[in-house]
């Protein structure tokens, strides 16, 4: 239940809302700032965000794009890292910066690409009062409308966009041929490259049972705290592959192990250990794990592609 002193502020955050600093220099309010707003109390919405600190996120920025292509008429280009900078002006927007970086952001630096916001800025967050009518319904449902009637009511007529582009990406990922891939993906922009590293990240573990393919170790935490990691077999600076059969799941010291050369996959999926290093303990020795066979996903579709695994063995592992 909302306490009335939280809920007396909420005339206030309409009028905020319907009065953002926006650029109106093409005959309609820039949609930037709203787009972003919007975005983010969908993400509340749907359970994404569930604290009052807001994370650049592969999902938020694909929600953001979605949202761009629905209501853009064409005068503008989607940019997230604009808004998402820009809306400390409105007053209710705040930074948590990354240490020692904020002098270098409240400077004449300016804000020019996605990259450049994360190295500076560890999340956003809003003020605590207008969170909490944020993760009320009756009152979210009040902030969402005021947006969506103030800036989109002819595109969007009070409906709630669907964000259906993540989903989209998670099915390339998951079908798309790895050649019709690679080369479509570079075309692409930061934003959506972003989006797609976050997803080959989420779907990976997901694909092996958040497993680890050599160990098996299998960590569920309530806490969406992610104890194995999705790893590139052809690095993507290499391969920019991020379908499934360019990766494998694996525990973060294995993970290191792999992208150092230290272990390998032969073409039947058995693990190689390099004779170059040593260990000092047993507990936790790689050699263990010596031609033992990887855990596969349970669709063959989603097997480690050979001619990956090959470049792996020749370019990486050191034998």
């Amino acid at each position: 239940m909302i306490s009335y002193e939280v809920a007396d502020q909420l005339p206030g955050y309409i009028n905020k809302f319907k009065r953002l600093r926006v650029d109106r220099s093409k005959g309609q309010p820039a949609p930037h700032k709203p787009i972003l707003l919007l975005s983010i109390i969908q993400e509340i919405e749907v359970g994404n965000i569930t604290e009052n600190k807001i994370y650049i996120t592969p999902e938020l920025v694909a929600r953001f794009k979605n949202n761009f292509r629905v209501v853009n008429s064409g005068k503008f280009t989607s940019n997230f890292s604009l808004p998402f900078y820009h809306l400390k002006s409105e007053g209710f927007w705040h930074f948590n910066y990354h240490i020692g970086r904020h002098l270098q952001l409240t400077s004449s630096f300016s804000i020019k690409s996605l990259k450049q916001v994360q190295e500076v800025i560890e999340y956003a967050y809003l003020d605590n009062k207008l969170f909490l009518l944020l993760i009320q319904n009756e009152t979210r449902d009040i902030l969402k409308d005021c947006i969506i009637e103030t800036y989109f009511h002819k595109e969007l007529e009070k409906e709630t966009v669907v964000n259906n582009y993540y989903q989209q990406v998670e099915q390339l990922l998951l079908n798309e041929p790895a050649v019709v891939y690679k080369k479509e993906i570079l075309s692409l922009d930061e934003e959506e490259i972003f989006i797609r590293k976050g997803a080959f990240k989420k779907i990976v573990p997901r694909i092996y049972n958040q497993c680890c393919c050599i160990s098996q170790m299998r960590i569920i935490s309530s806490l969406e705290i992610q104890m194995v990691d999705a790893c590139h077999i052809v690095p993507f600076s290499e391969s920019h592959d991020d379908t499934i059969t360019n990766g494998i799941s694996l525990c973060p010291n294995l993970h290191r192990a792999f992208d150092r050369g230290l272990i390998t996959i032969d073409n039947e999926f058995k693990l190689l250990v390099s004779d170059k290093f040593s260990e000092a303990g047993i507990d936790y020795s790689i050699a263990q794990y010596a031609n033992k066979k990887l855990m596969l996903p349970l669709d063959t579709k989603y097997y480690p592609a050979i001619n990956n695994l090959e470049w792996h063995r020749q370019h990486i592992f050191k034998n």
